[in-house]
């Protein structure tokens, strides 16, 4: 969006105040329309902000966001989720052609306490993690404790098996890792 049209009408509708005033005015609004300009920018962006704010508690799941691109404001709307029913279980099938998932966390028996990790993920990872779980209708936390379980479910996986690990010795050490 553009907002220069708006600082340039501001400006304009300035000078046409001063001239009421005289001379003497229409010098001084020459001589304050630079320095309003970014004060007229950041207001109109507060605006926009908090007009997106509304729109969003109205869209919520979805949203608006605005974002500043060089001097001019965009928006970034997310849509909410799509209404019609979404096959969990064969889109992962799908994506990462192993057995399905185990059922989503809110089926999985309480085993008693919980314990807190932190996982690094790549960025393109974690904005995949975000996607599948959004579409499951999960908290990325309910998402990644399904798919650790499911992942745990699957025979020959785990660290007691052999099935897909390798191991190299070599120089100054070995390696250990899990090949797919």
């Amino acid at each position: 969006m553009n907002l220069t049209q708006y600082v340039d009408q501001l400006r304009q509708e300035l000078a046409v105040a001063a001239e009421a005033g005289g001379q003497e005015a229409r010098a001084l609004a020459e001589r304050l329309t630079a320095p309003l300009e970014s004060a007229a920018r950041l207001t109109l962006l507060n605006a926009l902000s908090a007009a997106a704010e509304e729109i969003t508690s109205d869209l919520a799941p979805g949203s608006v966001d605005v974002r500043l691109r060089g001097l001019d404001p965009e928006f970034v709307v997310t849509p909410p989720p799509s209404a019609e029913p979404f096959d969990a279980e064969a889109e992962y099938a799908a994506l990462m052609a192993v057995k399905p998932p185990a059922p989503p966390a809110s089926e999985v028996p309480d085993e008693g306490g919980t314990a807190r990790i932190n996982l690094r993920l790549p960025a393109h990872v974690k904005a995949r993690v975000e996607e599948a779980a959004s579409r499951d209708g999960l908290s990325v936390n309910a998402w990644l404790v399904r798919a650790v379980s499911a992942a745990l479910d699957q025979p020959g996986s785990g660290p007691g098996a052999t099935g897909g690990r390798r191991e190299a010795r070599g120089f100054g050490g070995g390696f250990t890792g899990w090949v797919r």
